[in-house]
């Protein structure tokens, strides 16, 4: 959700161009347009894209979004800020490590609707 990449083969490390390199070839297969591919996985997973909010106590706000959503949650994750994954739904909220915003993913499977109420939502929380 972040568009950070992690490879097990590549020591657990981030990469942009490993993900690249498989697009690549994945057009090169299909005989398709990057467009088209980008196009079918937006139908299937549709997400907000990444929103940055400035916030004045970014810590208080990745609380109270956890402690809202999070006992609803399927699983949590730390990784990358908080991660709360639901059975439809998931987010990633994330504090930059170069400005004072956070940064807010959220995603679905096939239900543009969900991820425009959650992101809402969430984006009603961080004030």
């Amino acid at each position: 959700m972040s568009g950070h990449h992690y490879f097990r083969d590549f020591a657990y490390c981030d990469s942009g161009m490993i993900p690249w390199l498989l697009i690549v070839e994945m057009i090169c297969r299909r005989g398709q347009p990057l467009s088209a591919l980008i196009a079918e996985r937006w139908q299937c997973y549709p997400v907000s894209g990444e929103i940055n909010r400035l916030v004045t106590d970014q810590d208080q706000v990745l609380s109270r979004v956890e402690n809202s959503l999070g006992p609803k949650a399927l699983t949590r994750d730390y990784t990358d800020g908080l991660s709360l994954e639901f059975a439809d739904w998931r987010f990633n909220l994330r504090k930059s490590n170069t400005e004072p915003v956070l940064r807010l993913n959220v995603e679905s499977r096939g239900n543009q609707r969900l991820v425009e109420e959650m992101t809402e939502k969430i984006l009603a929380m961080m004030v």
